[in-house]
């Protein structure tokens, strides 16, 4: 299984960030990292979701757990899970605001394969994180 995450303190209650993260990031996903964002962040949702990673390419997701403002995942993948790709959200109140974490895991049969392809998110992630946290400081 191959593994991105990252984790940021921010300076703000959970249900501000929590705000940004499912509904400034639909509405203006630019500064996110994302390129477009089709579909509505709420439970069983489907997304459509395009990145500046591989901007050429669509991946459909469904939002998985939806528990608020605390949780929240998307998967998406291969059928019969060949390929899969999680990616979790997870935001705990600690001293001084939240910390936030993301973090994505592929697996499944056909993992090592295609995960050779997949190029390195960790810039990704880190200006997800970043800019989460200057929105949801900047409320």
């Amino acid at each position: 299984m191959k593994t991105y995450e990252t984790t940021i303190q921010i300076d703000a209650p959970r249900e501000s960030v929590w705000r940004v993260l499912t509904q400034e990031v639909p509405r203006d996903p630019a500064p996110f990292g994302i390129l477009r964002l089709e579909g509505e962040i709420r439970p069983g949702a489907r997304l459509m979701l395009w990145s500046e990673v591989a901007p050429d390419r669509a991946f459909a997701l469904t939002v998985t757990e939806f528990d608020a403002p605390g949780r929240m995942v998307w998967r998406g993948g291969m059928p019969l899970g060949l390929f899969t790709g999680t990616r979790s959200f997870d935001l705990s109140q600690v001293t001084g605001g939240t910390q936030f974490a993301m973090r994505e895991v592929f697996s499944g049969p056909l993992s090592p394969l295609i995960a050779k392809s997949i190029p390195d998110l960790t810039p990704s992630f880190e200006k997800f994180s970043q800019t989460l946290k200057e929105k949801a400081e900047s409320q």
